[in-house]
């Protein structure tokens, strides 16, 4: 008897959005099919998942214990938020080759269902980091007697909703410096900073108006400019890794001696980012806006305006609804995009992909560039 073969293994969800990207929050329903093409006739001992969601951070540092000795310390931490495991075919144990209890499967296309729960505690956002990540996802094993299993592991995104709608988020943020500049002997008069913002949360591609007074009466030209960073910090052995990125910024005009700057309103873009991660113990995600004064020959004058980006947008007038649907009809042409399916590592079956990217790369692009800004915001509605 000649045994047939496995065609295909796929994993797909059933979404909660029209835009058929798998987004979910805590207390979710996941569902999806796991389907499995095959050309004549297989046995099978089983088929199962294994859901999974984690926090994971991980540097190394080297260090000297001598004028001769050096060594490599490792700092790794894991939260697991969840481990769902089930059975779609078969029993829980395939460790024996037995031909006992075999599934015969027939040539064709089959799907298996599987459904769990994501838990009603908070869930850290979907994120990928420098020295660490937030991950879910669904994989699927295919046991058969004698031969290696056929694995298939495939992510989805879970957000951690952020409701800028909240007195804490909504209040304005405000600051003012001054610098007074010394060379040798003489000194310059001030250089002065005042800058406000209307409120503390945003959502990605909303605009920050920006309202800065900038005095110069140094002798210097000065330019002032602002730009929003992004925060990344990893937790692990009482030990702290921080990584700042730059995420967007402006330039205003030089000033020359004696001048003054003021702008009512300039306008700051906040491209698609992921939103603030404030509740994992190892992993956090921040966000500031610095508005500064660029100084030749001597240290910036600069005001730090903590941000949050959050995932529900304003609703001005008291309907989230329309606010939602209005930023979502202009993302329509992001929504299509989904996150990869991947053979896991010693698999006997690969998946053609075309073009193939690599793995971080892969997860950053369809993380940060398109998913985390487009799939919330038809998430919620």
């Amino acid at each position: 008897m000649v045994l047939g073969k496995v065609k295909s293994l796929t994993i797909s969800f059933d979404c909660l959005n029209d835009s058929n990207v798998p987004v979910y929050s805590s207390g979710d329903t996941v569902s999806g099919r796991v389907n499995l093409e095959v050309t004549g006739e297989i046995r099978v001992k089983s088929l199962k998942i294994h859901a999974r969601g984690h926090a994971k951070v991980r540097w190394t540092e080297s260090r000297n214990a001598g004028s001769n000795t050096a060594y490599t310390q490792n700092y790794t931490e894991e939260v697991e938020y969840f481990n769902h495991k089930d059975v779609l075919i078969g029993q829980e144990r395939d460790d024996d080759n037995s031909e006992e209890g075999l599934h015969t499967i027939h040539s064709g296309r089959h799907e298996y269902a599987f459904s769990f729960e994501l838990p009603q505690t908070p869930l850290a956002t979907s994120f990928e980091g420098r020295h660490g990540s937030v991950r879910y996802w669904v994989k699927a094993e295919l046991h058969r007697p004698w031969l290696l299993p056929v694995k298939l592991k495939k992510e989805f995104t879970v957000f951690e909703h952020i409701d800028i709608n909240t007195p804490s988020l909504l209040s304005p943020q405000a600051g003012t410096k001054e610098k007074t500049l010394c060379c040798w002997f003489c000194t310059s008069g001030p250089i002065s900073l005042s800058a406000k913002i209307e409120r503390k949360g945003y959502t990605p591609g909303e605009s920050i108006q920006i309202f800065a007074e900038i005095e110069n009466c140094s002798s210097r030209m000065v330019v002032p400019k602002a730009a929003i960073y992004q925060t990344q910090a990893f937790y692990a052995k009482g030990k702290m890794k921080e990584v700042k990125q730059l995420v967007a910024n402006l330039r205003g005009e030089s000033l020359s001696s004696g001048k003054t700057e003021t702008w009512n309103g300039k306008v700051l873009k906040i491209p698609p980012v992921s939103p603030s991660i404030l509740d994992c113990s190892i992993i956090r995600v921040e966000y500031s806006l610095m508005v500064y004064v660029d100084i030749p020959g001597a240290m910036d004058l600069f005001l730090n305006l903590p941000l949050v980006i959050g995932t529900i947008p304003l609703h001005p007038f008291g309907s989230r609804t329309s606010s939602v649907s209005s930023q979502c009809s202009m993302n329509m042409n992001w929504l299509g995009l989904t996150l990869p399916e991947r053979p896991e590592a010693g698999s006997c079956f690969h998946v053609n992909s075309g073009h193939k990217m690599g793995r971080r790369e892969s997860r950053l692009f369809f993380l940060h560039e398109f998913i985390i800004e487009a799939a919330l915001l038809v998430q919620i509605i």
